[in-house]
């Protein structure tokens, strides 16, 4: 469908954020979209919000938690729209913002996602994310995170990728980047699994463009100063996902430039989960346990990789580039 847009939204117990947020999808003015809702086996009140507020063929529920990236490669392979829209059921969009970015990104056929300026719901005069950058530690942050929004994120530019919260997909791009037929990498689960694909979606030559007019709120629960407070599930996942990042999608060139602060990285990584955080320890067994199917999807990417390792190594400098770049 030329022009048409599915959002696809992941729920979970998620029912304090998420009629607020189909109300928004509701209101964009981007014409008729595809709403594909999938549900995580929710134990609270969010089925009785779909039951209100979506039609049967819109909403599919689940008897298990299958995890972040699953529900999404369920939604991606139902949806028919030349765009997809991964959005959180805590992110409420400004009634322009698909159109936004549909308007942006149809005219340059290298674009294959694309981010706008979200804001932090319970704070709107600071920046939630616009777009994901990466240090040469290989760690990955949502740009302008917690700053005050002075205008200084307001123009178009290329960015290494896009938050999962709301992230804005060709199509075409999301069958490019499939491996073993996923989309998003099962393994990880839930969480980094959006700089997981922008990573290999980087390494396939695709681009990623910031689109600042395109505006949603945030409701920000996963920040680094509330490590202490989140479930210990999720730490594991982060630590455990953090390698498999790395092992999936680094080139051997690039893990040699970006060695010394990477092993930096890890030994804080480790030593905090040994002395502070030992419920994320089963995280690192996690990774030799899932280390040859990474290994396998590393050789797929690698093997159909078309930028160069100087080409990469420019996005671990840099927040962004200009779109001439």
């Amino acid at each position: 469908m030329s022009g048409a847009v599915s959002v696809g939204i992941v729920t979970w117990n998620s029912a304090e954020t998420l009629a607020r947020c189909l109300a928004a999808v509701r209101e964009q003015t981007a014409g008729a979209l595809e709403l594909i809702v999938v549900d995580n086996a929710s134990s609270d009140a969010t089925r009785g919000v779909l039951e209100r507020m979506t039609a049967p063929h819109e909403r599919v529920l689940l008897d298990r938690n299958a995890g972040y990236a699953a529900a999404h490669n369920l939604a991606i392979g139902r949806a028919a729209g030349e765009f997809y829209l991964a959005l959180n059921p805590d992110v409420f969009l400004a009634p322009a913002f698909v159109a936004t970015l549909r308007d942006a990104v149809r005219g340059d056929r290298r674009i294959g996602a694309a981010a706008g300026k979200l804001l932090r719901a319970d704070d709107p005069a600071r920046i939630d994310s616009t777009g994901v950058y990466m240090l040469p530690s290989q760690r990955h942050l949502d740009r302008g995170a917690g700053e005050l929004d002075r205008g200084q994120y307001d123009r178009r530019e290329l960015v290494f990728g896009v938050t999962g919260a709301a992230a804005f997909y060709r199509r075409a791009m999301l069958d490019d980047v499939r491996i073993g037929g996923e989309v998003f990498d099962e393994d990880f689960f839930a969480y980094r699994e959006d700089a997981d694909l922008a990573w290999r979606a980087q390494l396939l030559g695709w681009r990623c463009l910031y689109v600042p007019d395109a505006v949603a709120r945030h409701v920000r629960r996963v920040t680094p100063e509330r490590r202490a407070s989140l479930p210990p599930d999720l730490n594991r996942m982060s630590v455990r996902n953090r390698f498999l990042l790395r092992i999936k999608n680094q080139p051997a060139g690039h893990a040699a430039r970006f060695l010394a602060p990477a092993l930096w990285r890890d030994a804080q990584v480790i030593a905090y989960a040994v002395l502070r955080e030992r419920t994320s320890l089963p995280g690192l067994a996690d990774v030799v346990r899932l280390l040859p199917k990474t290994l396998q999807k590393r050789r797929a990417i690698m093997a159909r990789r078309r930028i160069s390792t100087a080409e990469l190594a420019r996005w671990f400098h840099a927040r962004s580039q200009p779109i001439d770049a």
